[in-house]
């Protein structure tokens, strides 16, 4: 699918306000309510847009406690991988799970109610291969910049 000029607009809209209506939109990138909205369809069918979530104020709503946790296997098969990555989607908390190149095999970001959640979790993810997980953990003090999208801007070529 090509991204033009209008589509990348539409996207750079709806990172910011994905409840905007279609006509807000369609009036935002210069196009009929009906070619915006067939616009829209294609990026979602095309799978360059969606699922559509809703930010929560956390620290408003509940207590909670984030940590990041940078994860070494000893073990660097395919299949311990395979094994941590699943154990890791199968954990609600467990928010975002990132296999990454360098020192750590994988970045956490882990949202629990209370340090004890946290620990349980820590020691369920240490006991899928005993002795061969590194585990570090990082509490997050405060989000100085909490994610909000893209810079597709910088992202895209012209």
């Amino acid at each position: 699918m090509t991204l033009d000029r209008i589509n990348r607009k539409i996207l750079s809209v709806l990172q910011n306000e994905a409840r905007i209506t279609n006509q807000d939109l369609a009036e935002r990138v210069s196009l009929s309510p009906s070619s915006c909205l067939n616009r829209v369809k294609k990026l979602e069918e095309e799978g360059l847009i969606g699922p559509y979530l809703t930010v929560l104020n956390l620290p408003k709503l509940c207590r909670s406690v984030t940590v990041i946790a940078t994860v070494s296997l000893k073990d660097q098969s395919t299949e311990a991988f395979r094994l941590f990555r699943q154990a890791a989607q199968g954990i609600p908390e467990v928010v975002e799970c990132d296999t990454v190149s360098g020192v750590f095999d994988f970045f956490l970001k882990i949202v629990a109610p209370d340090m004890l959640r946290y620990n349980a979790i820590n020691d369920r993810l240490l006991d899928l291969i005993p002795g061969q997980i590194n585990i570090s953990s990082h509490v997050v003090l405060e989000t100085g910049k909490p994610f909000r999208g893209y810079p597709l801007d910088q992202l895209l070529d012209d």
